[in-house]
């Protein structure tokens, strides 16, 4: 893991480096998406589509633009959102008779339709999600995948006949949120944020952190609860079985690119990035070590191997550049491939192959149990989970009175507004909420001295 003082700068080399994005087009925080970057992306994507079929809900692709009409129907969302927003006010000459605007977030522009889509209780749960581009004017000083302005986004929406019903909704996101987030090795914490931080429009909102190598967090998800909030200005009702009309309960969970840069930084070392099994475009990498007069038998047996590792259902990549193996492997373990495997003329002779993981774990597989590498990986993946997971749980520090410390910490807190935000100001830090599962505190809060029965979660964020 990169040196917490270095870490910025690192991160902000190596997604060049490793030839994830090219951050030289011409609008700030619009970056464009390199073939290696952007299969990792849709790698990602692939994974939490496949928990979303799990679970029964339906994709959708709404369009890009919002009328204003219809973003100024829940008045506390547009507030929360106002000062971020891209409008367009003309097509060609012509000046718009309504502003549109490029969606921030979706919740305005799906919810005007579910109020057609929606009519009994027989439509529910309605259980949808899309990933789509979405647009925010950040102010603050840009980060590749961290913080952009355009924004690669996951979004799943659901309707519910009641509070209850959308109370489960919300424990299944949890579900697939750690099922997803353990696939891409990245442990993180799940936060209920405090009501002066939580989404523009929500009930209560619950965020999933990471923590990255500069001890500070970065939000990869979110879960909103958001009761009637929507329902009522979109009038999103249903009739139930008594033939009363209803307004619906509602859910949101969102992540974003958000998710590619926590690995690219938790996983990330001196040498490149360490990509998790479950999204390396290239799983495993050959690299012939050829000497001369050996040439041909030494790439014969290469491809063969190639063969042999692809008939397992492992993506695998020949290197067949005129380059020296040294310059080789600096490429491939700078672009985080899991797996190296050289073959010269000795392992041919031992009827073996050599491998490399990439965090560093060199041996020799016999040359007819080619499906070990299945075990490998899984191997791997578990150390780098490990590896991160510690990291994070010795970076948690239980205080019982305000001190200067880094990583996250959490002090006994009585709940209210006035104690948490001045606990913010006292340690420098943004509240990330009360933990899930939520502790007992038999402590007293750290500003009032008043009975504590919550701990509040703290750190420096992005």
């Amino acid at each position: 893991m990169i040196d917490k003082e270095k870490f910025d700068e690192w991160y902000h080399e190596i997604v060049e480096k490793a030839e994830l994005c090219d951050k030289r087009y011409p609008i700030k925080g619009m970056n464009v998406w390199k073939p290696y970057g952007w299969k990792l992306m849709r790698n990602i994507d692939t994974i939490i589509r496949e928990e979303m079929e799990k679970t029964n809900h339906k994709e959708v692709y709404f369009p890009l633009l919002i009328p204003e009409s219809y973003f100024k129907k829940e008045a506390e969302h547009i507030k929360g959102f106002s000062e971020e927003v891209y409008w367009v006010t003309h097509a060609g000459k012509n000046e718009l008779e309504e502003k549109l605007l490029l969606r921030p977030t979706s919740e305005t522009a799906l919810y005007s339709i579910f109020s057609l889509w929606i009519r009994s209780h027989t439509d529910l749960p309605l259980k949808t999600f899309q990933i789509v581009n979405t647009f925010r004017y950040e102010t603050k000083m840009t980060k590749a995948f961290i913080r952009v302005r355009e924004i690669h986004f996951f979004e799943a929406h659901t309707c519910h006949t009641d509070f209850e019903d959308a109370e489960r909704q919300i424990k299944e996101d949890l579900e697939i949120a750690e099922r997803f987030f353990k696939k891409l090795c990245l442990p993180f914490i799940s936060s209920i944020r405090p009501d002066w931080d939580k989404f523009a429009g929500a009930y209560y909102s619950i965020g999933l952190d990471v923590l990255m190598p500069s001890l500070k967090t970065l939000q990869v998800g979110s879960v909103h609860q958001y009761k009637q909030n929507f329902s009522k200005p979109f009038e999103i009702k249903y009739e139930g079985v008594d033939g009363k009309h209803y307004y619906c309960h509602q859910t949101t969970y969102g992540m974003s690119e958000r998710v590619l840069g926590a690995i690219i930084g938790i996983h990330g070392d001196e040498r490149g990035i360490k990509l998790p099994s479950s999204i390396a475009p290239i799983k495993i990498v050959i690299v012939p070590i050829i000497f001369k007069g050996v040439e041909e038998k030494v790439m014969e047996e290469c491809r063969n191997v190639k063969k042999e590792i692809e008939s397992i259902g492992l993506s695998c990549h020949l290197d067949e550049r005129d380059k020296t193996p040294g310059n080789k492997f600096y490429d491939w373990e700078m672009k985080g491939v899991p797996i190296r495997v050289e073959i010269g003329p000795k392992d041919i002779e031992a009827h073996v192959i050599t491998i490399t993981t990439r965090d560093g774990i060199k041996k020799k597989i016999r040359r007819d149990e080619i499906e070990k590498l299945k075990e490998e990986l899984n191997e791997y993946d578990r150390r780098i989970y490990e590896k991160a997971e510690k990291f994070l749980k010795e970076n948690i520090h239980e205080l019982r009175e305000i001190e200067k410390r880094e990583g996250i910490v959490e002090l006994p807190w009585c709940g209210k507004e006035e104690c948490g935000k001045k606990i913010e100001e006292e340690m420098d830090m943004k509240s990330l909420g009360v933990g899930i599962p939520s502790r007992k505190c038999k402590e007293k809060c750290v500003v009032c001295g008043e009975k504590a029965d919550k701990w509040l979660r703290l750190s420096k964020n992005y």
